[in-house]
């Protein structure tokens, strides 16, 4: 068995993997999923992963504590496995060496949470459970809806009623019961939190269900395997991620520890953690070399990451403090010009993918990054999930006659 329990990020405690818990009992701290490492170092080697037919993030499911959920042929079989790019027009611009942008909006629902869901999901078939409940400001409830839907399984999504339409749309799309509330996302959080304890529902919400981390990891292991294992590298990989809830960025460090503790990986890469400027209680937390992570009024143009009290702080602030990286905070100004940015080298961003850019270009100015480091930056989804954000990073189109003339005058012939 690959998964054998969890322990607690904060006291330490070991549960078994029969325990039914979400966070430690003792003091509410998340938990890491422990899995038997000997055991799949007997079982399989580095090369077997390396050299799979698969291309999702089922690639690597001897390191993940699920099964297989089934559903060949359909999206929860196409999560993962994004694309890394490396833009010639701004690796120019910025004198770098090696630049790759990976492109999470390129999963089946257009966002990095699929990864989450479709480890999610599967857990919940492993233990036989009818619903999955989650909260979430768009992303996660249309990645647990739509990787739910290609297996059939049924799905709450409790969102606030101020998310973006398109997000709503697609939760709707996809068939998810979808329930909006006249409130915040942490107020959508700890509904979703009570509807499971009432009702018996299986509990998806991000840094709250352990498993949603060791989704998240599948893109540490991608980026190892892409990057790490084939280009020659003199500096250590740096690894810009936006943050909100903090578990992208601690799911990904959990993903490179995983790694080490394998035996696969020598060095690990440096973390940078970006948050909007109004939202940043992490990244305040990680300024006073604290991991007391005080709630702030959250109010950013990136609603993925618009977080009062962030529920994977604490792991998230490590992510950075044990990998020699940092944190970094953006305007929303940066973010939207971030959008129009990465829009002009062929890649939309939604304002939290855009974030972390936003981050590398401030990290690159600032001098916590020069040109010949090795840079990754993740974006985490795809432009059309926020099309009024969009608007906003470019100059509207003109409406003309149809003539030439009116063509013409306009083009200034």
């Amino acid at each position: 068995m690959k998964f054998i329990g969890y322990r607690c990020s904060l006291c330490g405690k070991e549960y078994g993997a029969e325990e039914k818990i979400y966070v430690c009992p003792l003091d509410q701290g998340n938990l890491d999923v422990i899995l038997d490492y000997d055991n799949i170092k007997g079982k399989i080697k580095r090369r077997e992963i390396l050299t799979s037919n698969e291309s999702s993030l089922w690639r690597y499911l001897p390191i993940l504590p699920v099964e297989d959920p089934g559903g060949k042929g359909t999206p929860i079989h196409a999560a993962g496995f994004t694309p890394l790019f490396s833009p010639p027009a701004i690796m120019e611009q910025y004198s770098l060496k090696h630049l790759w942008i990976k492109d999470e909006g390129r999963n089946p629902t257009a966002s990095f949470k699929d990864r989450a869901s479709a480890i999610v999901v599967a857990r919940a078939r492993d233990i036989k459970v009818e619903i999955i409940v989650t909260a979430s400001t768009g992303n996660a409830g249309a990645a647990l809806a739509g990787m739910s839907a290609s297996i059939g399984q049924k799905s709450v999504i409790f969102a606030p009623k101020n998310a973006p339409p398109a997000k709503i749309a697609q939760l709707l799309i996809y068939g998810a019961q979808v329930i909006l509330v006249d409130g915040n996302y942490d107020q959508a959080f700890d509904l979703a939190i009570e509807a499971s304890t009432e009702f018996g529902w299986y509990c998806r919400n991000t840094g709250y269900n352990a498993f949603t981390a060791e989704g998240k990891k599948t893109a540490a292991l991608e980026i190892w395997e892409s990057i790490l294992m084939v280009e020659k590298l003199s500096k250590p990989l740096t690894i810009f991620i936006p943050v909100g809830d903090g578990n992208i960025i601690s799911g990904t460090h959990k993903g490179f520890k995983d790694l080490q503790a394998l035996g696969w990986l020598d060095g690990m890469p440096r973390i940078i953690g970006v948050q909007a400027q109004g939202s940043a209680a992490i990244a305040n937390a990680f300024a006073k070399g604290s991991e007391k992570i005080i709630p702030v009024e959250a109010d950013t143009i990136a609603d993925s990451i618009s977080v009062d009290l962030p529920r994977d702080g604490v792991r998230a602030v490590r992510a950075a403090k044990e990998t020699g990286g940092t944190y970094i905070t953006v305007k929303d100004s940066d973010i939207i010009r971030a959008i129009g940015e990465l829009g002009k080298v062929g890649i939309f961003a939604e304002p939290a993918g855009a974030t972390a850019y936003a981050g590398f270009k401030q990290a690159l100015e600032n001098g916590v990054i020069v040109p010949n480091d090795p840079i990754v930056v993740l974006n985490t989804g795809n432009g059309l999930k926020d099309i009024k954000a969009a608007m906003l990073a470019v100059t509207p189109a003109p409406v003309i006659e149809p003539s030439m003339t009116a063509l013409k005058k306009h083009l200034g012939i």
